[in-house]
């Protein structure tokens, strides 16, 4: 019998004995990370998609409500990611283990809390933001917009009080931009409200792990108000020894016509439909919404049933999961998408991505690759349609350093 790994030793035994049976050994990045977790460091962790980040972020403060160490009643946990597809997504991915543990729990006799998982973002209605406030989850998900918008309210920031842990997941799309400067400031105002908690951060693609540490960590305060003094939270950070393997392909179509670019759209778009066919599922990312609902357009004309649904931010959240759902399932051939699903959502097994014109950044276009191949050890396939030459150059550069991670 294969001894237990020793990073499972940090949990209560059913919940390790629940993560060997359900999800199987731990990833190096969670063998690296829940002991630095369990010792209350501030951790950083990035690692390539499908190595189990998010639940190396999870498992242990689960296992802090569940145990009691954490008591229920109030918020402990604070989730915070750029993108609402992605936090209704965690919402559901926290709400199966929990089914799954208090069973396991409940089997052998031991007491299991209540713990709720709740998402607060823009699409959540009022009636359930006001029994948010009186009844807080013990985890709450939520975006760095809505985190400012909840700290400006006075009833609202109180279930923000008593935080043990903060997670700040896919933290590359906020660095460097000042989305990024508005949660940073937001986990700071946190700290005066709430005191000193962990501070956990994910990512798949980072560069360099240094600065970004120190974006995470801030400064502490130190000494008394009349003669203050900062110093820097010291962030560990955990990076995957596992190197994502791509099968990438550049589909250049040339303008037949100078003087109606437009020409490029048919031989495009039957290229499109081509991968689409031979796969089982395929996800197309575009660079706007104008080009989502235009190309979803051009492929599905012509068709019986559709081949292809949009997916976009100014779509409702009831369409979104829908079209979400569908493809997952296995009804639905291919997306067409913006950002909207660039990152960790789970959108079940996709066979192979396509990118229609070069993404704005390396990290974009790492992140929207490896949507396909999402798990640990599988080839991660993409092809790129350049739209015109200086596109077809950027994709040219990109290439190497997607396979680099540079």
């Amino acid at each position: 019998m294969a001894r237990r790994p020793k990073s499972l030793d940090n949990f209560h035994p059913p919940i390790a004995r629940w993560f060997e049976e359900r999800i199987g050994h731990p990833t190096d990045v969670q063998q690296e990370a829940w002991p630095k977790i369990a010792a209350g460091d501030h951790v950083l962790i990035s690692a390539p998609t499908g190595t189990g980040k998010t639940l190396a972020a999870f498992l242990y403060a689960l296992n802090q409500l569940i145990t009691g160490a954490w008591p229920t009643g109030h918020t402990s946990v604070l989730y915070v990611s750029p993108l609402k597809a992605l936090n209704y997504d965690i919402q559901r991915n926290l709400l199966g283990p929990l089914d799954q543990l208090k069973k396991i729990f409940e089997e052998a006799g031991e007491d299991f809390p209540e713990i709720r998982v709740l998402t607060r973002t823009g699409d959540t209605p009022q009636a359930e933001r006001r029994r948010m406030l009186r009844h807080p989850p013990e985890i709450l998900i939520t975006t760095p917009e809505s985190l400012n918008l909840i700290l400006s309210s006075p009833s609202a920031r109180a279930i923000l009080s008593r935080l043990s842990t903060v997670i700040l997941d896919e933290i590359h799309s906020v660095v460097g931009n000042k989305r990024g400067v508005h949660l940073i400031t937001a986990v700071e105002r946190l700290v005066r409200l709430s005191g000193e908690f962990q501070r956990i951060a994910l990512s798949a693609t980072l560069r360099p792990l240094e600065t970004v540490a120190e974006f995470v960590g801030g400064f502490s305060l130190k000494g008394v108000p009349e003669n203050p003094r900062y110093e820097p939270r010291r962030v560990t950070t955990v990076c995957s020894a596992l190197q994502k393997q791509y099968d990438l392909h550049l589909r250049y179509i040339p303008v037949i016509s100078e003087e109606d670019p437009g020409d490029v759209w048919g031989p495009m778009v039957a290229g499109v439909k081509k991968i689409i066919l031979q796969n089982r599922s395929t996800l197309i990312f575009v660079n706007s919404r104008r080009l989502c609902e235009t190309l979803t357009l051009k492929i599905n004309e012509g068709e019986k049933e559709p081949l292809a649904y949009s997916h976009h931010g100014s779509l409702s959240l009831e369409i979104r999961s829908e079209v979400e759902h569908r493809l997952k399932s296995g009804e639905l051939r291919a997306i067409v998408a913006t950002h909207s699903l660039e990152l960790g959502i789970d959108i079940g097994s996709i066979d192979e991505v396509v990118l229609i014109q070069s993404p704005f950044s390396v990290s974009s276009a790492i992140q929207r690759v490896g949507r396909a191949g999402h798990r640990v050890g599988e080839v991660s396939r993409g092809t790129v349609f350049p739209t015109h030459p200086r596109d077809f150059l950027e994709a040219a550069v990109l290439f190497p350093a997607i396979l680099h991670h540079e």
